[in-house]
């Protein structure tokens, strides 16, 4: 299992975070890891970026901070950072 956790401040906001959060749900769901992948929003973490909207992905331990993430991007995010770590997750 891994925790999936979108910055919905007033920054990522108005960067998309909505879309993105869309984005994940649709995803999850199409791919039956509702009981893979946690999904939540956050306040700030941290590392605030001109473009895009800072994702946190980890397994409640090591979490891996990700500022820049677009939904135009989505995809090769989903398929460059979220498959890899639910992946290393189920060897676990």
């Amino acid at each position: 299992m891994i925790f999936v956790s979108i910055c919905i401040g007033s920054s990522c906001h108005l960067k998309g975070s909505e879309k993105l959060v869309e984005l994940f749900q649709n995803k999850i769901k199409d791919e039956g890891l509702d009981d893979d992948i946690i999904l939540s929003g956050s306040f700030c973490l941290g590392k605030c970026n001109r473009i895009g909207v800072t994702v946190s992905v980890g397994d409640g331990i090591n979490e891996e901070v990700i500022p820049g993430v677009t939904p135009e991007g989505f995809n090769t995010f989903w398929e460059e950072t979220v498959l890899p770590r639910l992946k290393e997750s189920e060897v676990q």
